[in-house]
């Protein structure tokens, strides 16, 4: 099995200029739900289509189930549910499913940087799907397609539409994909030693605020560099890197990289305007300001005041402006 951080000896494919996602194909209005419908999505189509590519999946029209189809659903144990007919219990496509979801993680890994699943489906949902057992139904499922998918690419970052509609996890699900983008170009690009710590210098005021413990861990990990096998370490690194990033970021661990951000201006700026962004810092830490506010207010003084470390951080700037995530967290 190729590890799960570094791709596996043979050359994978360049990577594509444009970020790719792999998506559900009934969220960009193709109609291929079991009833003939679709479930287009005004913000996928409308804002994430400006900036990313996205790959149409639909997993149900790919095993041969057509348009319309007989409905499926999920029965049985929740650690291994099956996928069969609403109404005909012997149409049974678990192992199609799920051998699908297996083929396109290894088929897509190296050229997509995220998914977009669609919610609720015995296919696409990642989580909270209804499963029935012993004739009650619960929100205890996983569609086998999703789970096939993340089983086989577990540090890719997967979300569903309908969780998109809250900003918090909005957030977090971008800032992942252009983080695991650009780990995917720094292997696409001959990983070493030195571009790993380089990797991780780069990001590390991003992890701190994701928390203290993952940063930590990963500082200690990236101490190694040069002493350990590389493709052992980066493989580690990988997994420990995507599941800091998962955990939510919270206002505490914001606020804190902002006023670490703001102690590199502290031999530049006056004593208003130091009170000022204290200000802004701390409204933004009691919920009375999105980030966006302080963010701006620092990007304003390092451009007045540059400073080589902060410069090669990817905090103030993980992600294009024009998506105004920061303006909502």
């Amino acid at each position: 099995m190729p590890h799960a951080g570094i791709s596996p000896p043979s050359e994978p494919p360049p990577l594509p200029g444009t970020i790719r996602l792999g998506i559900s194909s009934c969220l960009l209005g193709q109609k291929v739900r079991y009833d003939g419908g679709d479930k287009h999505d005004p913000y996928i189509n409308g804002t994430l289509a400006r900036f990313f590519e996205f790959v149409p999946v639909c997993p149900e029209m790919a095993i041969g189930l057509g348009v319309p189809r007989a409905p499926i659903h999920l029965v049985g144990d929740p650690a291994a549910p099956r996928a069969v007919g609403v109404h005909n219990p012997d149409l049974d496509v678990t192992d199609r499913l799920t051998d699908y979801g297996r083929t396109m993680g290894r088929e897509l890994a190296a050229t997509i940087s995220g998914y977009i699943l669609k919610s609720r489906s015995p296919s696409c949902g990642m989580e909270r799907v209804k499963l029935y057992r012993d004739g009650v139904s619960s929100r205890k499922g996983v569609g086998l397609y999703a789970r096939a998918l993340m089983t086989a690419q577990p540090l890719l970052p997967v979300e569903e539409e309908e969780r998109l509609g809250d900003p918090v996890l909005r957030e977090n699900f971008i800032e992942r994909v252009f983080a695991y983008r650009r780990w995917q170009e720094a292997v696409a690009a001959g990983l070493t030693a030195r571009s790993l710590v380089e990797f991780h210098a780069a990001h590390k005021l991003a992890l701190m605020a994701h928390g203290p413990a993952p940063y930590r861990k990963l500082g200690r990990l990236v101490a190694d560099a040069g002493a350990r096998p590389l493709q052992e370490l980066a493989d580690e690194y990988a997994q420990g890197f995507m599941a800091a990033l998962k955990r939510r970021a919270t206002r505490k661990g914001h606020a804190n990289v902002l006023m670490h951000l703001m102690g590199y201006l502290k031999k530049h700026l006056d004593s208003a305007d130091k009170a000022e962004l204290l200000e802004l810092i701390e409204a933004y830490r009691l919920g009375q300001l999105p980030l966006i506010a302080p963010i701006t207010l620092l990007k304003h003084h390092f451009r007045r005041f540059p400073d080589p470390y902060v410069a090669q951080q990817v905090y103030l700037n993980p992600h294009p402006a024009e998506l105004m995530l920061r303006d909502w967290i």
